[in-house]
């Protein structure tokens, strides 16, 4: 059975079991639509899906998955903005009442903004202008010397995100106002722990 056929045959088990369970769910879904209170942006990485991560039920949450869960700052430049839409969207569409940033340990983009993307086609690399976002961050850190460079780097990219996403100006205005709510999480493959960046002290604290 190839990797494809093990996918559909997955689809096969959620449409005999977990769909028949929540069927109401997806019927309200169906007829309703969507209005989840919260929005996640997360890293595209496999082994941090946030709907296990928080073991969502379908319709709880609204979410955004890209390389190293980044968000660009506001600008309406030229450009395609996937990222700057879908904010648009939960926000101002979905009007969700809070946004959390999920970054992870061993984030592959992290590390692609510390050592570049290395893959090898010898053409531009999208990867490296993406985590270009961080380089600020990035800087800072190797010049401290510091002893784990890719662990505070996943952490301050997760800051340097919360940071942008205040300068969209609805996000901003919703914020407020008390409307909307930003939170910073980090996952720990290994151990499982996930950590809440504390408002007051600017520090992750394990949960």
């Amino acid at each position: 059975m190839s990797e494809f056929d093990q996918l559909v045959d997955g689809y096969r088990r959620f449409k005999s079991d977990a769909y028949v369970r929540q069927k109401a769910r997806y019927d309200e879904l169906a007829s309703d639509g969507q209005a989840p209170p919260i929005m996640i942006i997360s890293c595209s990485d496999s082994r941090v899906d946030p709907a296990t991560v928080f073991d969502t039920t379908p319709g709880q949450v609204f979410a955004l998955r890209n390389v190293a869960s980044l968000v660009p700052p506001y600008e309406i430049g030229g450009g395609l903005h996937g990222v700057s839409a879908a904010i648009e969207f939960g926000v101002m569409g979905l009007e969700v009442r809070h946004i959390v940033v999920l970054g992870h340990a061993q984030c592959g983009g992290i590390k692609a903004s510390l050592e570049g993307a290395n893959l090898g086609h010898g053409g531009h690399s999208f990867i490296d202008g993406w985590v270009d976002i961080v380089r600020p961050a990035r800087d800072k850190i190797l010049a401290s010397a510091s002893d784990d460079p890719q662990h505070d780097l996943e952490l301050d990219a997760i800051r340097v995100s919360l940071k942008n996403l205040r300068t969209f100006p609805f996000i901003a205005e919703r914020e407020q106002s008390g409307q909307l709510k930003l939170h910073g999480a980090y996952f720990g493959i290994a151990d499982g722990h996930l950590h809440i960046l504390n408002d007051q002290t600017d520090e992750f604290e394990v949960q």
